[in-house]
C-alpha cells in the first residue's frame, strides 16, 4: 500500500485494528508489529505487556507524565547527558528508558528550591544544579523574572538573568525544530513576555541556525 494510499483509507481506523502504542495525542503513531500482522493474518491479537517496566521506552508525552512537568519542558530537558545520552529513536521519535527517566527525575526531586535568599548570601546553588533550577521556575511561570530568580534560589541578577535567556532561548529553538515555526510563534506559544522576548528570540535564532 502507497503512502497516499494509506493516508485516505486509513486501514488503522478499521474495527479491530490493534491499538496504537504511542502517547494520546502524540502527533507520530505507532502500533505493535505482531499485534498488526495478526490483525493482517486474522489471528487473535498477543497482548500488551501489563504494568510498568523499568525497561519500557517512552516518548516525549509520556516522559512528561513520569517527570510530572508540561511535555514542552522534555524539549529542553532532553539536552541534559543524563538524557541525551540514552535516547531511543524509534521511526523518527524520540524515546527514553522508563529507568532512565526515573533517575533523571529523582536528581530533579533533589533540587529543591530554598524558600528564599537568606540576607548576606552568595551564589547558594551550584552552577551544575542551577539549570535545573532555572528549568523548573519556568515550568511554573513562563513569565517568571530574574528579581523572582534572585529570590527563590539565592543568586546575583546577572547570574539569574543570564540563564533564564539561554533557557527561553533554548525552549524556542527546540519548538522551531519541532513545530516548524519561526521564533516569534514559538515565544508566544510559550508564553514570555515582550519584556524579555527580544534577546531571547535572537538568541535562539542563533542556537537554531547553528543546529
Amino acid at each position: 500500500m502507497t503512502w497516499p494510499t494509506f493516508r485516505r483509507l486509513k486501514p488503522h481506523d478499521a474495527p479491530g485494528f490493534p491499538a496504537p502504542v504511542s502517547s494520546e495525542g502524540a502527533l507520530v503513531l505507532l502500533w505493535d508489529l505482531e499485534q498488526v500482522e495478526a490483525y493482517r493474518s486474522g489471528q487473535p491479537q498477543p497482548a500488551l505487556p501489563a504494568g510498568d517496566d523499568d525497561a519500557d521506552l517512552l516518548d516525549r508525552r509520556e516522559a512528561a507524565l513520569v517527570l510530572d512537568v508540561k511535555p514542552r519542558s522534555i524539549d529542553s530537558y532532553k539536552t541534559d547527558a543524563r538524557l541525551a545520552d540514552h535516547v531511543v529513536v524509534v521511526a523518527g521519535v524520540e524515546h527514553w528508558p522508563r529507568s532512565v527517566l526515573r533517575a533523571y527525575g529523582a536528581a530533579r526531586g533533589a533540587m529543591a528550591a530554598p524558600s528564599g535568599r537568606p540576607t548576606g548570601s552568595g551564589d547558594m546553588v551550584p552552577r551544575d544544579l542551577l539549570p535545573g533550577r532555572i528549568a523548573s521556575l519556568l515550568d511554573d511561570d513562563p513569565a517568571v523574572t530574574a528579581a523572582r530568580a534572585v529570590d527563590v534560589l539565592g543568586i546575583a541578577m546577572p547570574t539569574a538573568q543570564r540563564h533564564l535567556q539561554q533557557e527561553r532561548a533554548t525552549r524556542i529553538a527546540a519548538r522551531m525544530r519541532t513545530e516548524g515555526i519561526d521564533a516569534e510563534e514559538a515565544a508566544d506559544q510559550l508564553g514570555y513576555p515582550p519584556a524579555v522576548r527580544r534577546i531571547a528570540v535572537k538568541a535562539a535564532q542563533g542556537l537554531y541556525s547553528n543546529h
